[in-house]
């Protein structure tokens, strides 16, 4: 089954940590991505900061355009960061794959996702 890795956190909190701390953190990632590269396709992905987001909000009437607003709309310190999405026999192996992650500067969700089509490719 397919599940996904999401990070949450607050949007710039890595910037600010210490530079043996950052490279502790980076340790995590680039420890999960050669693990995954071992098992074959995965899929990751770091968001830009929120202040980059627009939000969307939903029409209220048929033929009015939707409402779009700086940032999202969650009235949070924690943002979602980032994602890593692979195929897992279960849920304990997904989350022993996330707990590469684990640090005091990020939460960690794993989800199972169900593939609604398309196709992502890096940017040339």
């Amino acid at each position: 089954m397919n599940y996904s890795i999401l990070i949450y956190g607050e949007d710039s909190a890595f910037d600010r940590l210490p530079e043996a701390e950052q490279q502790s953190v980076m340790r995590g990632h680039h420890a999960l991505q050669e693990a995954l590269a071992k098992r074959g396709l995965f899929a990751t992905a770091k968001l830009m900061p929120s202040t980059s987001a627009v939000t969307i909000n939903t029409i209220a009437e048929p033929g009015q355009d939707a409402l779009v607003t700086d940032g999202p709309f969650a009235e949070t310190k924690e943002r979602f960061l980032g994602f890593y999405s692979a195929q897992f026999k279960d849920l304990e192996e997904a989350i022993h794959y996330a707990s590469y992650l684990a640090s005091p500067y990020a939460r960690i969700e794993v989800r199972p996702i169900g593939w609604a089509g398309g196709v992502l490719a890096p940017e040339n």
